[in-house]
């Protein structure tokens, strides 16, 4: 997932336009638009009720945890983000094993996230498939039951940009989604708030071709923890429009689609013959539609403010206005401190590890109106917030 740059507004036009679109349309739980008050309230919270309408304004979402400091979907990575101020968990990308248990990695090849490489009574298991429509060479847990994946060991998945992190290898287990919703029940009565994860569906259609279809599954383990009605502090995402209309007619939890970038189509698309792209998804038609089975979107920070040519920032576009005109909030993804995956016009240096202006993005996105954000340095982010709020 990648990030973004603002448009650079006079500051008095800034502090104008955010007040008035944190003030209008954002969604309530019910799929009804609240307003909010012309004035930026303190920590940014929503008036009244439960559900989605509880969630802090702008909402930081941490993304598959505290991700930029230990590894991703880990038990540490998620406490992490819980400890650093972070709203909701993306706690996880979930995949299936070959005995049909639901397991939290970022894709179903393993070989970039775990030691599996480490393992010789796995390395018959190494195979090429074809994901969604790419050759990947790996390991696939689809391929391991779950007591041989809880052999394995996380380790982290971009080194190069996070060495740090690399300390931490080996240290925490595969978590399976059942022990993530125990675990969000047990961080509710500890921490005395309620605690929300963020759970998305990941190569649905791939997995439904092999028979180990994600949405019933997922669904049946909601219900059984009771978090599968309107008000759950569970959002379920995905990639897939297919996957969430199927969600939709399994459980009455918010919902939201991804979309990556505007030329890109879902792989449903692809595999169902439907000839439309997600810039047909993001008109005021294709969000209507949207609008008709979910309650948000998670589009790419690119689709909110694109970049130039020498990745700078350009002027945003009308997707905050058109999304919120129909009740749909807004999560796009991914705000990384790192050099690299900043707007060309907010890094410090050359280094790819070392930290940009993420402050100075933060802000400009948040100025757009967009009702959250998913990032990997949840307390650079809940900082970040408190400095624009303040403003």
């Amino acid at each position: 997932m990648g990030t973004q740059e603002p448009q650079h507004e006079s500051t008095e036009q800034a502090h104008t336009g955010r007040r008035a679109l944190l003030g209008a349309a954002v969604l309530g739980a019910g799929g009804t638009v609240l307003g909010l008050s012309g004035t930026a309230r303190a920590a940014g919270a929503r008036p009244g009720g439960g559900g989605l309408k509880s969630l802090p304004v702008p909402t930081i979402i941490g993304h598959r945890g505290a991700s930029g400091y230990r590894p991703e979907h880990t038990f540490g990575s998620y406490q992490l983000a819980l400890d650093m101020g972070a709203d909701i968990v993306e706690a996880g990308d979930l995949v299936p094993t070959r005995d049909g248990h639901i397991v939290c990695r970022h894709e179903p090849e393993i070989g970039g996230t775990t030691d599996v490489a480490n393992h010789p009574e796995f390395a018959a298991r190494r195979t090429t498939k074809v994901l969604d429509g790419v050759s990947t060479t790996g390991w696939f847990t689809e391929d391991f039951t779950l007591a041989e994946l809880k052999t394995l060991r996380a380790i982290e998945r971009i080194p190069a940009n996070r060495p740090h992190n690399t300390l931490y290898n080996g240290h925490w287990e595969i978590p399976t989604f059942e022990e993530v919703l125990k675990w969000q029940d047990e961080q509710t009565r500890k921490r005395g708030k309620q605690v929300w994860i963020y759970p998305e569906t990941k190569h649905p259609t791939y997995f439904r071709g092999l028979g180990l279809g994600l949405e019933e599954r997922v669904a049946k383990l909601l219900h059984k923890y009771g978090k599968d009605r309107r008000n759950s502090p569970v959002i379920i995402q995905s990639f897939e429009p297919t996957s969430i209309q199927r969600l939709n007619r399994l459980v009455d939890n918010p919902l939201a689609v991804l979309l990556s970038s505007a030329d890109s189509r879902p792989w449903d698309f692809v595999a169902s013959g439907d000839p439309r792209t997600v810039a047909d998804l993001i008109t005021p038609k294709g969000l209507r539609e949207i609008a008709g089975y979910a309650q948000g979107i998670g589009p790419t920070l690119d689709l909110i403010i694109p970049r130039d040519a020498q990745g700078n920032l350009t002027k945003p576009t009308t997707l905050v206005k058109d999304a919120h005109k129909v009740g749909l909030v807004l999560h796009p993804w991914t705000m990384r401190n790192e050099n690299p995956f900043l707007p060309a016009n907010f890094r410090k240096g050359t280094d790819a590890d070392a930290y940009g202006d993420v402050f100075g993005a933060f802000r400009t996105y948040f100025a757009t109106g967009i009702d959250g954000v998913f990032t990997d340095n949840p307390d650079t982010g809940v900082l970040a917030r408190e400095d624009f709020l303040d403003r």
